[in-house]
């Protein structure tokens, strides 16, 4: 297990596999490097995140975890520029992520918050379109680059076949996919996701996980997202990074930093770590009261 303290740089996840080979040369172009140095994050005088420093592997799938109010989403909201830290600086490509004009960091970076509603009545291309605002000026407007953009971010996420149905009429899976559309139209290297799966079942859950993971390996784009399943972030993360109290505890990949040791100091909770039969990575078996060994049907020893 790969134990870190928030000053540690990771090396980028998957390289020297296969699967990191792959995606590093699908990903053409060196993509942007979102980094944060010495960041301390708060709401109003209550202070969430204390000295973090991070690199995001370019290129490459990331995932938040921890336990609830550990500072997760608080340091996704620093990154995507919507907190502004109290200490510290995120850097895009070496420039203070606050410090560059708002059109050109959303021409790079996009974000897809928790729980996003639309206005009534809009329509998934309306939506979709909405992720060119940035390329858009006064001098510029709609184009038939805007145009092709929309309809390949609806064929990119399955969402073409219902274009002109409302939002709020499709279902948990359909509506995430169509959120992540006018994120995938905004055509940005880096994107960004608080808790994607929120309120699906788990079928569209792995749909939308997949659907993330055919971004990253055919576009190259960087990911950085939250989850609250940790199995689902063994497999679908290339690099997984552990918060606790606000501070990165442990990051890398999967296989290296999730363990037993790890889950009991994180959420408090025993657990075995099998290896998944299906992916390889780890598999978390949670140990509850009344499922342990020597536990019987009833609840008391065996």
């Amino acid at each position: 297990m790969t134990r870190t303290s928030s000053s540690r740089v990771p090396a980028p996840a998957g390289a020297g596999t296969a699967a990191g080979t792959a995606r590093a040369a699908s990903a053409g172009p060196a993509a942007p490097e979102l980094r944060a140095s010495g960041l301390r994050l708060a709401y109003d005088d209550r202070v969430v995140v204390e000295d973090l420093d991070l690199l995001v592997p370019p290129g490459r799938i990331s995932v938040i975890i921890g336990a609830n109010a550990c500072g997760k989403s608080t340091l996704l909201r620093a990154l995507a520029r919507l907190l502004a830290p109290r200490g510290g600086a995120v850097h895009l490509d070496g420039r203070s992520i606050h410090a560059m004009p708002t059109r050109q960091v959303a021409r790079r970076l996009g974000i897809l918050p928790q729980s996003p509603v639309a206005p009534e009545g809009l329509t998934v291309v309306d939506l979709v379109g909405q992720g060119r605002a940035p390329h858009q000026t006064w001098w510029r407007q709609w184009s038939s680059a805007d145009q092709d953009a929309v309809t390949a971010a609806l064929r990119a996420t399955g969402t073409l076949e219902y274009a002109d149905r409302p939002v709020d009429e499709l279902s948990g899976g359909q509506r995430q996919r169509a959120w992540i559309a006018m994120a995938v139209a905004q055509d940005t290297p880096i994107l960004l996701l608080d808790e994607p799966t929120t309120y699906l079942d788990l079928a569209h859950q792995v749909e939308v996980l997949d659907l993330i993971v055919d971004l990253n390996r055919s576009e190259g784009r960087t990911v950085v997202m939250v989850l609250h399943d940790l199995n689902q972030a063994c497999r679908y993360a290339d690099h997984v990074i552990v918060m606790k109290d606000g501070a990165i505890v442990a990051e890398g990949p999967p296989r290296e930093a999730v363990d037993a040791d790890l889950v009991e100091d994180v959420f408090g909770l025993r657990c075995q770590v099998a290896t998944d039969p299906v992916s390889g990575t780890p598999l978390v078996i949670p140990i509850g009261r009344h499922h342990g060994p020597g536990v019987s049907e009833d609840g008391g020893p065996a």
